[in-house]
């Protein structure tokens, strides 16, 4: 009897131990278990990072927001935090612990204590993530023998990790694969995202907190439930000191304190350069181009000498990994290292924002208040209000969203007429404003927005520290900076001058101040000027045309040379879009984008060499291989001696003309720009220049019937030239840049003329001007 006990109580014992066995032999055996290939180099979607030249990661293309960081790069303390509250037996056990497994079996099933934990080991948490839960389907029973298979390769994978990794490996993997919320994956993105700074700066209660949300990231999110990620952080630490990680002492302060966050999801709208990530992106995946595709064939021709030239220009259509597939920016990890200057592009930002948010959105917005049609102007005909409306609205996400669901047009027309719950931007602490609204009223309330471009490029290297397209990303996608182009002012007038210098003509040289005509086929036009009447017919230098920006001066040096000369002048200096030919090109008719006004500006600073701009010095993949580097592509535009010219004529519209509220209000000094401002005030232009970078600001409305009605709040150098000196204040202010105001410029080898004049009212032995002149326009 005794003897059959016994064989019956082995049998109980056994025959489960041995069925889990042969279970776990079959798993090992016949199911797909990551190869150490995978395990150590895991088809994750890794998040490219975009690296800044001051060596920041200031954005990231992403599906998954997720960095891997090398253990050097943990804090001791954030592993002691994940080790005392996840896996207190880590450094003791190879991959599960079969006592904590006992414990939650005790505790959990026996004794109904649901608080207990799961058993698993930091070891067996990495190999989750592996076999993603939510692929469980079918109905329980199928649903439980699937968990079971899962389960079983966990803890074979487990064991197989700590076989084949250290400790320090393996704990390395498990925060570069754990998930935070708020779109953070591995400890690189979660303390970026939550505290702005890197994992090694993490102090010890930023990391407890970090720690704490592995659980339940949404439960435990400082964002949304702070009370109870205060709590859960201070379990962490509560369970560091248990095992002395910390001493109570330092525990009892440390939960004293409280979560300070320095919060920014990581999502496709937000970062710093969220334009620049934009722009590059399109650069990068640009296809070889072909004429069909292209309305004017001179943006053909730019765009084809791109993809010839520039390596950068469809750099993902050019290049392949090495199993012939294509790169992909959103998971396949890539480092690119850009020119932007994190401090740069920040205080460029910035500026945009105080000067647009300040007080000229709000004049702007007064202004348009007062007109019939608003937000444009009350003398725009309604058959072009009505068209701009419905351009509008085809453009738009519900437009386009419900035609492809097959809505009718009415219908799709008569949702724009209902309210509608809605959050819109608007310049306050918050950065938006919901309200009810109907969605054709939202679209007026967008155009009535000023919008902004700002692009800083270093001399002689091209290289583009700041890039701003527009106020706000996440509301405003339409990049103002590259893809948009305006009506450029009298911003065109120093090529023409350039031109003049170049055949001998000096700042100096003197002019009668007289309005001059041309014949046309059918007409004789005369550029209009606002040169005061006392200045009509008095001789004047050509610097003090340019420092006063006089349309007669300019029309004069068109008569000279030519509207054929003058674009063949513009191509020198790197401007690629459509020109015509024709003398009003003298007084700034053509439009064209921030992006090359500034490119053409830089080459006065850097000596009468074109540098291309530059975005990337190199790009590497995710192990660090170099797979790319770029150099600046240069070309000489013109003679040094005639750039030194040229900068010394557009000193004194800084000095002495339309741009001198930056002498007198910005204090700044040994600059050198020029001031724009076209029809009807519709675009506000300054582009200006030191030793060390050239910058240039635009400012319009989307649609140029939306404009200022007076000169005095739309001239660029209200609407523009306030942004450029704000974010050249910043940058002076900032000693670790290095440009600061008694940077100066060099006068060429053997420099001998004189230039003696100033542009001023002194060189007519005049009456001193005012200040209050400004540029003119076509």
């Amino acid at each position: 009897m005794a003897k059959k006990a016994t064989k019956w109580f082995w049998g109980v014992v056994l025959t489960p131990i041995a069925i889990f066995l042969v279970t776990l032999l079959c798993v090992a055996i016949f199911a797909e278990i990551p190869s150490f290939e995978e395990l150590e180099d895991p088809k994750s979607n890794l998040a490219t990072l975009l690296i800044s030249e001051d060596g920041k990661v200031f954005n990231t293309y992403h599906i998954e927001n997720r960095s891997f960081v090398k253990f050097t790069d943990l804090p001791q303390s954030l592993v002691d935090a994940v080790v005392a509250t996840e896996d207190a037996r880590f450094y003791k056990h190879s991959g599960i612990d079969f006592r904590g497994l006992g414990r939650v079996g005790f505790k959990t099933l026996l004794l109904r204590r649901s608080s207990q934990g799961g058993g698993s080991t930091i070891t067996q948490q990495l190999a989750k993530t592996l076999y993603p839960r939510e692929e469980l389907g079918g109905n329980k029973i199928g649903r439980t023998v699937k968990m079971v298979g899962i389960k079983l390769k966990e803890w074979i994978t487990a064991v197989k990790l700590e076989r084949n990794y250290t400790k320090d490996e393996i704990v390395t993997m498990y925060f570069n694969a754990i998930f935070f919320g708020s779109n953070a994956y591995g400890i690189k993105a979660a303390s970026s995202t939550f505290f702005g700074k890197e994992p090694c700066d993490l102090t010890i209660e930023e990391g407890a907190c970090l720690v704490g949300m592995v659980n339940k990231p949404t439960r435990y999110n400082p964002v949304l439930n702070y009370e109870q990620s205060l709590k859960r952080r201070n379990h962490v630490l509560h369970q560091m000191a248990k095992y002395d990680y910390i001493t109570k002492a330092e525990r009892d302060s440390l939960q004293a304190l409280p979560i300070t966050l320095c919060y920014q999801q990581q999502d496709h709208n937000a970062g710093l350069g969220s334009y620049f990530r934009d722009m590059l992106r399109r650069t990068m995946s640009a296809k070889e181009p072909h004429r069909s595709s292209y309305r004017q064939y001179e943006d053909y021709a730019v765009d084809s000498t791109l993809w010839s030239d520039d390596p950068l220009y469809g750099w993902l259509n050019k290049n392949h990994k090495p199993d012939g597939t294509r790169y992909n920016l959103d998971k396949d990890g890539l480092r690119i290292y850009t020119t932007l200057d994190t401090r740069m592009q920040r205080y460029a930002e910035e500026a945009v924002a105080e000067h647009l948010g300040g007080e000229l959105q709000s004049i702007f917005s007064k202004e348009l208040a007062t007109k019939r049609k608003r937000p444009f102007s009350d003398d725009t005909p309604q058959d072009v209000v009505n068209l701009l409306m419905k351009q509008a609205m085809r453009w738009s996400d519900r437009y386009m969203g419900m035609k492809a669901e097959g809505v009718p047009d009415a219908e799709i027309e008569k949702s724009f007429h209902e309210k509608t719950q809605m959050r819109l931007f608007a310049w306050n602490k918050k950065g938006y404003v919901d309200t009810l609204m109907t969605p054709y009223d939202s679209i007026k309330y967008y155009k009535s927005f000023l919008r902004s471009a700002l692009i800083a490029m270093e001399p002689n290297t091209g290289k583009v520290k700041a890039y701003v397209g527009g106020p706000n990303y996440r509301y405003f996608k339409y990049d103002n900076a590259r893809q948009g182009k305006r009506q450029v002012g009298s911003t065109i007038k120093p090529f023409l001058y350039t031109l003049a210098m170049q055949e001998g003509f000096t700042p100096c040289d003197k002019v009668v101040n007289v309005p001059y005509s041309f014949q046309l086929p059918d007409t004789v036009w005369t550029p209009a000027s606002t040169d005061r009447a006392e200045y009509i017919g008095r001789t004047v230098t050509l610097k003090w045309g340019l420092t006063h920006s006089s349309n007669n001066i300019s029309a004069y040096l068109m008569k000279q040379f030519g509207p054929v000369a003058m674009v063949e002048m513009c191509r020198k200096m790197g401007i690629g879009s459509f020109l015509m030919p024709v003398y009003s090109l003298c007084c700034g008719s053509c439009d064209l984008s921030v992006y090359e006004m500034v490119a053409a500006y830089n080459v006065f600073p850097s000596r009468g060499v074109y540098c291309s701009p530059m975005l990337v010095t190199r790009i590497e993949d995710k192990s660090g291989n170099l797979l790319s580097s770029f150099s600046t592509r240069k070309k000489e535009a013109i003679g040094d001696p005639t750039a030194y010219l040229m900068v010394n004529l557009m000193q004194g519209v800084v000095n002495e003309g339309t741009a001198g509220r930056l002498k007198y209000k910005y204090g700044m000094t040994n600059v050198a720009g020029k001031t724009g401002t076209t029809n009807d005030q519709s675009d506000g232009w300054f582009i200006g220049y030191t030793p060390k970078l050239t910058a240039g600001v635009w400012v319009g409305a989307e649609d140029r019937q939306a404009h200022f009605e007076s000169l005095y709040y739309g001239s660029g150098s209200n609407m523009a030239l306030p942004i450029w000196g704000i974010f050249m204040k910043k940058v002076y202010a900032d000693p670790s840049i290095r440009i600061g105001p008694d940077d100066q410029f060099t006068a060429p080898l053997g420099w001998n003329m004189r230039l003696d004049c100033t542009g001023s009212d002194e060189d007519l032995n005049a009456a001193k001007s005012t200040g209050n002149s400004d540029d003119y326009f076509f």
